[in-house]
């Protein structure tokens, strides 16, 4: 399904890839990465992809929470969080696979609403969309 971007960013990479450098093209940004012990390297400060998609996949969900809230006339709880847990590992077919899991905090939501606003959230944001046919995210919620 074709996409019409509304918004573009651009980011570079350096060095070995994991374990050089990456930074945005607007100059917002420039972290060290560093491979982590358990793929490796040598761990320590630094940031890796996963922890990128981390953190994006998190505030993602968390804004697409809010646009499905409003669809399904409901309101997202006042100090809700979006928590992404994301893994990278062998596949069993080669080459290496992501995992993802989603811990959705709603206070005082009823466990039915807070169902029913994952379901929409997941086809409204673009992380969970672009990894929908690789990637079965676990998602579960608390209130």
């Amino acid at each position: 399904m074709p996409t019409e971007a509304k918004y573009k960013t651009t980011a570079t990479a350096s060095g070995g890839g994991r374990d050089g450098r990456t930074t945005l093209a607007d100059g917002t940004l420039d972290l060290q990465l560093v491979v982590p012990k358990e793929l490796g390297g040598p761990g320590g400060d630094g940031a890796n992809p996963e922890k990128l998609f981390a953190l994006g996949y998190s505030a993602c969900f968390l804004g697409a929470m809010r646009v499905a809230a409003g669809q399904l006339k409901t309101k997202v709880p006042d100090g809700s969080t979006v928590t992404a847990t994301i893994g990278i590992g062998p596949r069993s077919e080669g080459g290496f696979g992501i995992t993802a899991e989603l811990d959705v905090y709603l206070p005082g939501m009823a466990e039915d609403e807070a169902a029913k606003l994952m379901d929409v959230t997941h086809g409204i944001c673009p992380y969970s969309n672009a990894i929908k046919a690789s990637v079965d995210v676990k998602t579960t919620t608390r209130g």
